[in-house]
């Protein structure tokens, strides 16, 4: 059985990081058995999460993962994607987990100390102390330096929720009257798009990126349907708090 290795669950939703919840999104929505182990980044190879272990063999980075979970267990979601379902695909997910998700994580790691205070107990909740806050602070400056190295973390704070609020505005309108994004059906974009709005919608950070969004009814019941379906012991995600 594969093992997925991610953060511990926080805030009544799959995982309080990104693409941890996009992977085991994933993997529900295809039905593949995992179990889950609680780990941090500084256990992990290429030094974050989420990884897998499957019969021995570790792997890291949720794109490599999808694509050798694609291979080795089949593709029930995309493969049956048009050339023009697949290009779409690919840019919403290079909208989420390449801009927006830069975003979400200024207003978590640099946004106000309240902001700080909130994600580092979430995320190195498993440390002793004072273990936990060294490490925290080693992990914002790293954090710092890779969002001033994306260029997003050289803005002022007013462009950079600017420049959220419209790749939030963007999938607002691309899932006005469906169910997923490329329609009825979910696909492996809908994993991390989820991963993502859920992290802005129901983490409890403020910015003004997170207050636009949650004036989104497409967003706000995109998670809660994804959040209902795939993960129904969770119950309800607390939006605006």
């Amino acid at each position: 059985m594969i093992t997925l290795y991610q953060f511990p669950r926080a805030w009544n939703i799959p995982n309080p990081g990104q693409f941890c919840v996009k992977l085991e999104t994933y993997l529900r929505m295809t039905g593949i058995e995992y179990q889950i182990a609680e780990t941090l980044p500084l256990y992990a190879p290429l030094g974050k999460l989420p990884f897998i272990e499957d019969n021995g063999y570790k792997l890291a980075d949720s794109r490599m993962i999808i694509r050798y979970l694609q291979q080795q267990y089949g593709d029930s979601l995309d493969g049956d994607l048009s050339a023009e379902q697949n290009a779409m695909a690919l840019a919403w997910q290079r909208l989420s987990e390449e801009h927006l998700y830069w975003v979400c994580m200024y207003s978590r790691w640099q946004y106000g100390a309240e902001n700080w205070q909130i994600n580092k107990q979430a995320i190195f909740q498993g440390l002793p102390q004072p273990m936990a806050d060294m490490v925290a602070a080693i992990y914002r400056l790293r954090i710092r330096g890779q969002l001033r190295g994306h260029g997003i973390g050289r803005l002022p704070a007013a462009e950079i929720f600017e420049l959220g609020r419209r790749d939030v505005a963007a999938l607002s309108a691309a899932l006005h009257g469906k169910m997923f994004l490329l329609g009825n059906q979910p696909s492996s974009v809908d994993a991390s798009t989820y991963g993502i709005l859920i992290n802005l919608l129901a983490c409890p950070v403020s910015s003004p990126v997170k207050d636009y969004a949650l004036s989104q009814v497409a967003l706000v019941d995109y998670c809660r349907r994804i959040q209902s379906r795939y993960f129904p012991e969770l119950g309800e995600p607390r939006f605006g708090e």
